[in-house]
Parts: C-alpha cells; structure tokens; sequence
C-alpha cells in the first residue's frame, strides 16, 4: 500500500556524476544540491571516493523529491544513502569511459534515465601500461549509450572547454539544466555557484557554455587542433602536401599524422626519411595486390614506422616536459590564478639504460655490457626530484631537450634505426610471398610500447618473435599461410600476460624450422 500522498510524485529523483580526480566533481554535486535547496526541494548528496587521483572516479549520488517542502506540510520523504541500478534518472559523466562503466554496472536503463556524458578519452592505467596496443573501443560505447538510455547528451566537452576556456563541471552543470529533466531554473544554478564562492566568474560562465550548447545556441568546432609545434619547421608543407597526394586514401591520413610526429619529435629531414619508407613499403603493396586489400600493409607499417621512429628517449621526456602549453594545461587544470605560483615536481628515475642511451654507440653498447653482467645494476635507478616552476630546474629539462641534434649520433638511435631496418626488411620480403605474413609482421612493434620495464619487456618479447618467426631466415616451408598464423598466435600471447609464460608455453609447441645463428642473418 502506498503512503504516498495523492497527487504527489510516488519517487523521488536520482542521480549520479562520475568524474575523474581534479575535474571538479564534488563541486559540481555541491551545485546541484545548492540549487535544489534554493528552490526549497528536499535533497541530499553521497559520496564513494575513487582509488586515486586519474585511476579511478569518484562517483557523487544526488537523490531529491520534486515537491517543495511547503508543499509537504512537514513531511519528509525517505532517501538513499547510495545508487541502484535500474533507479537512476540522470547518469552524468566527465569522461567516456565512465560512461561505459555505468552502463556496464546497470546504471542506465532504456525506460528512465537520461545519459549525460563527455566524448574525450582520459586513457586508464591499464591502457596506459599494457604491453601492446589495449586502447577500449569508444565507438562501442557511443552506441552502447544511445541504445541502453532514454535519452543521450553526448559530445566533446573537452573540447568546448579548451575553445571557451572554462571547466568542465561548469559545462556539465550547464547540460544538465538545459537537458530540463529536472525541476530548478537556471537562475538557481548561477545562484548556487555564486553561492560557493570558488571561482564563481569564469564558472558561471562554464554553465552558460554547457547550456547554450544543449540549447543549440552555440556549436562546436570539430576541425582537429595543430599543434604550433608541428606548424614551426621549414619545408613541413612540403612533406605533408606529398603525404596526401603521394599515398592511397586508406593509408594517406595515417602517414599525414607520422609526417606530423617524426618532424615534430625530430626535423624535416627525419621526416623526410620516414616518407622515403614508407614509399618503398607503398611499392611492396601494390606489388602484392595491396590496393583490392584497402592498402592495409601501407597503412599498418605508416602508423607504428611513426611510432618507432619517434621513441621516448631522455631528450624526447625533458622536451614533452619543458613545453610551454605544459605549464599553462597543468596551471589550468589545477584552476590556478594569474597571480598564483604552482609548484610543478617532476619524478624522475633514470638507470644506467637511459644514461647509455645518450651516449655515442661504441660508448653506451661498453655502458649496457658493463650493467647486464650485474642483476643489482640491472635494477639500479638514480631517483631525481626537479622543480620545473624554477629557472634551475626548467633550464636543466630546457638544455637536455636541445640536444635534438645529438640524438641521431646516440647508442639508442643506432640500435633502433637498425631494429627498424630490420623489420622493414622482413615485411617487404615477406608481401611477396604472402600478404598476411607482411601485415602480421607490421603489426608485430604493437608489443614496443611504455616505458621503463613495461617497454624492456615489450621490446624483448619482441625481438624473441622476430628473430623466430618473423625474420627473413625463419624458414618456414609453404605459402606463409602457416607462418603468419604462428606469429598472430605470438603476438596474442606475448599480449595476454606480462610474465612471458603464454609465450614461452606456445614457441615451446610450435614446430619451428632449424634456426640460422642471429649473426649469420646479419
């Protein structure tokens, strides 16, 4: 039997915001409860708190009755203390992937609630540090979010945000007033954030932002940002005009994009080389009917050629480091005024690795033998604590990105440009022989990524595939059908688990051809 009185709404509203650590989401719920409050609705707020700042969300349950207290002649309706799937009116979140996880949970059911999320992707640890390329599928959670909502509120407001220069709470406090699913004007919500006190100007402005949108009365610029950076180097129209014009449509963008991060990792010329292989690979294509396979084999080699070509070295960290937009972002993010120091400690921990990888190559292979011969050595980091808000600190980080022009002269260029020779080499042999042998051999660098002793395992797992089945003297008999199968199956494996036992288990199975020694393959 129902206690409710007649007349009166039979439940109350629910709602739930997921945002990431240092995005505001505890003053947004703080907003919304305010301007509830002002509107003398009952209302109340919850919090669970997420593992750490940018590993896990913090989700904030807001639950209010629309009926003013007035109204309920000294009654109170009876609340929540936390969220239910199935029972949630509004799911708002900061980021797409949260969006994912709430639906994932249950959270958002066809027949109530209305889903209110940003596109961008802030990419999770475990995307972040797996050993091949991990990255989740925002698509599938675009259409996951239209299907499974009543309603769906989502676009970039990443994006909205760095065009206006306002927050992103603000934004989503903006959206969910003019989405109109809940009783509180827009008045109310301007009150509640002038209300807080923190930064109420440009946050008011946010919410005008984020409303306006929703409204229709502003539109968002979808043209992707360039990088000043990229823009800076003589001759780079050049290369990006042969890019486009040079290269078959389903690859052209692709290797646009590593024209664009080899020249900015290093300088035209070093593009220039990145065009010239990738031309010689495009050859291969169409020799190997590439064109009725979309250029697939162009278009693999373009993406992870960019990739290798640009490897994080020491000089390439302090120069990411020592970028003026770095600074702005961060004293953005952190909300800083104009007149506010911040105080920006980088954590740094080089080994005698990154210390040989500087060095000219005779030097750092004696550096790198030396420390292999020792486990402690191995192991061994020097840990570093530098202050990039100060002139000493930044101009160390500012020096050591200079030596760009060093860097071809360098151990870890020597033994990468022969890597990727290599690899080259393999694949181009191998589209004449079978076309997915050459693609599972361009796909293979998925496994060089991270850094420190994620890259160190990637990179081993790496060579071990390549020098046993991927290198011209494998041996393997027949159409390649057999070893391209062996490879996919190695890399899938190397991917599955960071001990190296799937991959250890499977070389152990498969019927490998007597091996050439690695020296006579050279």
């Amino acid at each position: 039997m129902s206690t409710t009185p007649e007349g009166f709404p039979d439940r109350t509203l629910a709602l739930v915001i997921s945002s990431l650590g240092g995005e505001g989401g505890g003053v947004l719920a703080d907003w919304v409860v305010k301007a509830a409050e002002f509107e003398n609705y009952p209302v109340q707020s919850t919090s669970i708190p997420g593992v750490a700042q940018r590993t896990g969300a913090t989700t904030y349950y807001i639950e209010m009755y629309p009926v003013t207290h007035d109204r309920l002649g000294g009654r109170s309706p009876v609340m929540a203390m936390y969220q239910t799937p199935g029972n949630m009116d509004m799911v708002i979140c900061s980021e797409l992937m949260e969006a994912g996880r709430a639906m994932e949970i249950g959270m958002v059911s066809p027949d109530r609630t209305t889903l209110i999320a940003s596109t961008h992707r802030a990419y999770s640890i475990l995307e972040r540090s797996a050993m091949g390329d991990e990255l989740f599928d925002g698509e599938d959670v675009l259409k996951a979010g239209d299907a499974l909502s009543k309603r769906s509120i989502l676009f970039d407001m990443e994006r909205l945000c760095q065009q206006t220069g306002v927050m992103i709470n603000a934004v989503l406090l903006g959206v969910i007033a003019g989405s109109g699913e809940l009783p509180i004007k827009p008045e109310s919500f301007e009150q509640a954030i002038e209300k807080a006190g923190v930064a109420a100007k440009p946050n008011i402005q946010g919410f005008r932002t984020g409303l306006a949108y929703v409204r229709g009365e502003l539109q968002l610029d979808e043209r992707p940002e360039e990088s000043s950076r990229w823009g800076r180097r003589a001759n780079m129209d050049d290369l990006l005009t042969a890019a486009g014009r040079d290269f078959p449509p389903e690859a052209a963008a692709i290797v646009t994009e590593g024209v664009r991060r080899v020249v900015d990792y290093q300088s035209t010329a070093y593009g220039s080389a990145y065009l010239a292989r990738m031309a010689a690979v495009l050859d291969s294509d169409k020799a190997a009917d590439g064109a009725s396979r979309g250029f697939k084999l162009t278009a693999e080699t373009g993406r992870y050629l960019a990739l290798w070509m640009s490897f994080e070295d020491i000089i390439r960290v302090a120069d990411l480091k020592s970028r003026p937009e770095r600074m702005a972002r961060v004293r953005k993010e952190v909300g800083a005024k104009d007149n506010e120091p911040v105080v920006v400690t980088e954590y740094l921990k080089p080994g005698f690795e990154e210390f040989a990888s500087v060095m000219p190559p005779a030097l750092g292979r004696a550096v790198m033998n030396w420390r292999d011969q020792k486990e402690w050595r191995r192991d061994f980091h020097f840990a570093m604590r530098i202050k990039t808000n100060s002139f000493f600190g930044f101009f160390r980080l500012w020096m050591l990105a200079r030596m760009q022009w060093w860097r071809p002269r360098t151990y870890r260029f020597a033994e990468e440009q022969a890597s990727i020779g290599a690899w080259l080499d393999a694949l181009r042999d191998a589209s004449a022989r079978n076309y997915d042998l050459a693609v599972e051999i361009a796909e293979l660098p998925r496994l060089r990524k991270g850094y420190s002793d994620t890259h160190q395992r990637g990179t081993a797992n790496y060579q071990r595939i390549f020098d046993t089945l991927a290198s011209p003297v494998a041996g393997f008999a027949g159409d390649g059908t057999q070893q391209a199968n062996a490879l996919r199956a190695a890399r899938e494996a190397a991917l599955a688990d960071e001990e190296g036992k799937a991959l250890d288990q499977l070389l152990g199975q498969t019927q490998i051809p007597a091996q050439l020694p690695r020296e006579a393959a050279e």
